[in-house]
């Protein structure tokens, strides 16, 4: 399998989500503005959102998808299903008990995220809504890392688009619909991402189904306990225990940030939201699509014992990692006016608020090389089914970034916080790094010294191209939505081939980075 060609077909999926999530938000600044109204969007989507991220895409992917692989690897297909089963059955009784619970205690849950928001009685309605999303993505989250086992990469890189179209139809179509009626036009929103979950939900299992792979959920009593007792369960609850504190470590982060931001301004929660879209538009498409592409192929070379295949795919996936995510970091610090003004700066979404969001960029775009970089190097780990790690070192970054917090929100407001993210990111992948280079698991290939020079004089290259952009006026424009667009594309595409030609005649050549295994 071509890595370079599975990680970009991942990557250019990945694009589509985020081009559509960018949309998405793009219609909800317009529609709401940073207002009250969005903040209780906001922290009410990111509580199904937090418990997703614990056991889905966290803390149970760290733990299944290497089995997973390892078993297959090992055992055969056959052996692969039964644990398939095993573990699809217990997840499904986990997650219903579980969104009964969250929907219950959803004033505790949106008082503990943001208790200092204008419109908490809203958190509260909209929590309850969409806290069944979770079910719906948990179930996702096995279904991709399935198919991703199975090298099939392309639908679970897809299917977020329809959350993103479900959420647009719902505040475009929606929206004035529910005001037409007397209700609240924000619950739209709501309904768009529970309709988006179950879409999603519905594209995976067919895909399953041509491979065979289809989960059997068991009802009765008896086909529960059986898949509780199934040895490859009992490994993947053991694997998610340390995994789960490592993910929450992250996600209690977000809790506090959120909660401090509740309490900075109205508008706040929201500024650093549409910060974050645009900060994870480059995490996702370098990031999340190296991640994806390389745990299951580093989690099959640690069970076959191949050391050398081990250490050359984080080699590479490094060299990508820098290649591809500096230029993006530059980006986010030297011009966020002009992509927030062209992405959001229309209907209810004003100049501070465009003011405000740059400053919460900034901050991020200091980590964002860290947060990508994280992607690649804690699967690396994980793949070594080797989870404490990252944890220990998870649980000193979120102390570091809370006492960051203390001395740079009272300076620095929300973009405090967001700085304290992108730091804390940085000393993250730092610690990763040095722990695989101490265990001998990675050993760098000859070349970086040359790589290095090359990357660093192209980006020296493409940030004073955009020193030089950064002096337009961007707000300004705000009537010549046309001429403004333009503009910035411009700019970014004119960067983005300075970029390359400077590495071109610096030496670098683009096809060494292609990689089999």
């Amino acid at each position: 399998m071509n890595l370079l060609k599975a990680a970009s077909t991942v990557s250019l999926l990945t694009l589509a989500s985020r081009v559509t999530g960018l949309v998405r938000e793009q219609i909800i600044a317009a529609a709401f503005g940073a207002s009250a109204a969005t903040d209780a969007f906001n922290v009410a989507f990111r509580i199904p959102n937090l418990f997703r991220r614990l056991f889905a895409e966290g803390a149970f992917s760290q733990a299944f998808v290497p089995l997973l692989a390892a078993t297959r690897a090992r055992d055969g297909d056959a052996v692969t299903r039964d644990l398939i089963d095993a573990v699809a059955t217990v997840l499904a009784w986990a997650l219903l008990l579980t969104c009964v619970v969250g929907v219950a205690a959803a004033p505790v849950l949106v008082w503990m995220m943001g208790s200092g928001l204008a419109q908490f009685d809203t958190a509260v309605v909209l929590t309850r809504l969409m806290f069944p999303y979770i079910g719906f993505m948990s179930l996702v989250a096995l279904a991709a890392g399935i198919l991703n086992t199975w090298k099939r990469f392309a639908v679970p890189a897809l299917t977020p688009v329809l959350l993103n179209l479900s959420v647009i139809a719902a505040a475009w179509w929606g929206a004035p619909r529910l005001e037409a009626a007397g209700i609240a036009p924000i619950h739209a929103l709501a309904i768009g991402v529970m309709l988006g979950g179950l879409l999603q939900l519905g594209v995976q299992l067919p895909a399953l189904a041509r491979l065979g792979l289809l989960p059997r959920i068991g009802l009765a009593p008896g086909a529960i306990v059986r898949a509780w007792r199934h040895p490859g369960v009992k490994r993947v609850l053991q694997q998610m225990a340390p995994a789960l504190l490592g993910v929450s470590v992250a996600q209690i982060s977000l809790v506090i940030n959120t909660q401090i931001a509740s309490h900075v301004a109205v508008g706040a929660v929201s500024w650093l939201t549409y910060a974050d879209r645009l900060m994870e538009f480059p995490t996702a498409l370098l990031g999340v699509a190296l991640g994806v592409v390389l745990l299951p192929q580093l989690s099959a070379a640690q069970a076959r014992q191949d050391d050398a295949a081990y250490s050359g795919m984080l080699d590479w996936g490094l060299r990508l990692v820098l290649l591809l995510a500096l230029p993006c970091a530059l980006a986010l610090l030297l011009f966020p006016q002009g992509l927030v003004a062209v992405l959001f700066h229309r209907g209810a979404f004003g100049a501070q608020d465009v003011a405000m969001t740059v400053l919460a960029l900034r901050g991020y775009g200091v980590g964002l090389l860290g947060l990508v970089a994280i992607k690649v190097l804690a699967p690396a780990f994980f793949a070594r089914q080797d989870v404490r790690t990252p944890v220990k070192i998870a649980v000193g970054v979120l102390i570091a970034t809370q006492l960051m917090n203390l001395a740079l929100v009272p300076w620095l407001g929300h973009a405090g916080l967001a700085l304290s993210i992108g730091l804390a990111a940085l000393v993250n992948a730092g610690l990763l790094l040095a722990g695989l280079l101490r265990r001998g698991v990675f050993r760098p290939l000859p070349g970086w010294g040359g790589f290095l020079l090359r990357v660093l004089l192209a980006n020296l290259a493409l940030g004073a191209a955009l020193w030089f952009a950064a002096d337009i006026d961007w707000i300004a424009l705000r009537a010549h939505e046309g001429q403004r667009a333009a503009g910035v594309a411009a700019v970014l595409v004119g960067v983005a081939l300075l970029y390359f030609v400077v590495l071109a005649l610096a030496g670098m050549r683009l096809r060494d980075l292609v990689r089999r295994a």
